[in-house]
């Protein structure tokens, strides 16, 4: 098993055996982001590498694997010809497998058909987790995330049609204080269009070197005051209606804890906001939030 460069998976694949099938991100100029920056080409690993780092897997832990998480940063980009012996291989070492996911992009899945993506479906490929940060159009170019909020709903419906269950993050914070009611409403209507399984908010950290912290010492960009980003949450939180959708902010990077299925959960939750912006319920202290 092999591994280049630093790793990051979600919170939820905390018990995932993780396959690094590329490295980097194919895309790699979120404004924002430095998680591969250290890997300024994205590179798809041979197959036969991937293969190998499988089959050492199953020799060290076996049936222990129940999940299985493909990085680096969107590797949906890798081809089908190499998918394909990667959910076969996986399938035939792991025997209590039950979940293989990845990170996407929205042009991964658009650049993908219907048909191919029920075929890694078939093979395995259950989960993908896509953060549109923003359902914001000028939030979204100012943070160059790729793709825009429409082309967001379209990338979701076609994972949907092929049974893939999404897991969807959304920023707050991206919008900056000039955009932070445009940020946190569109950005409900992009989660609700989505119709995810799963729905979390991250809180933006302002990360040193990346581009956003060269604008923001430009004074270009603002970061919302914490109570300012408890109101984009409680706004998201109120407006947000997915079909159902486990919601979460349990990520270091919050300041709140929340957990519930939107929108069954809704009053529950923004009521726990309202309580927290009162200063009835503590928040996370700087100390242990993180990314």
């Amino acid at each position: 098993m092999r591994y280049i460069g630093k790793l990051y998976r979600p919170p939820s694949e905390a018990e995932a055996y993780i396959l690094q099938a590329t490295i980097g991100c194919s895309w790699n100029r979120c404004t924002y982001c430095d998680m591969y920056r250290d890997k300024p080409l994205m590179q798809a690993r041979p197959v036969s590498e991937c293969i190998e780092d499988l089959r050492a897997a199953a020799a060290r832990f076996g049936g222990r694997v129940e999940k299985l998480f493909v990085a680096d940063g969107d590797a949906l980009v890798l081809p089908m010809e190499s998918w394909t012996p990667i959910l076969t291989e996986a399938r035939a070492l792991f025997p209590n497998l039950r979940r293989v996911s990845a990170y996407a992009m929205a042009r991964n899945l658009l650049e993908k058909s219907i048909a191919e993506l029920a075929e890694l479906r078939a093979l395995g490929l259950s989960r993908l987790y896509i953060g549109p940060e923003s359902g914001d159009d000028p939030t979204l170019r100012r943070i160059a995330k790729g793709s825009t909020a429409a082309e967001h709903v379209e990338a979701a419906a076609k994972a949907r049609s092929a049974g893939i269950e999404l897991s969807v993050i959304f920023l707050l914070g991206a919008g900056g204080v000039a955009r932070t009611q445009e940020h946190a409403s569109a950005s409900a209507a992009l989660a609700t269009a989505m119709d995810p399984a799963y729905l979390s908010a991250l809180t933006l950290t302002v990360v040193p070197g990346t581009p956003l912290a060269r604008l923001q010492e430009r004074g270009g960009f603002v970061l919302p005051e914490v109570p300012a980003l408890l109101r984009e949450l409680r706004t998201f939180l109120a407006e947000a209606n997915p079909t159902r959708a486990v919601f979460r902010t349990n990520h270091a990077s919050n300041y709140l804890p929340l957990a519930g299925n939107l929108p069954f959960d809704r009053a529950r939750m923004v009521g726990a906001l309202d309580a927290a912006l009162s200063g009835a319920i503590p928040l996370r202290p700087e100390w242990s939030r993180g990314l």
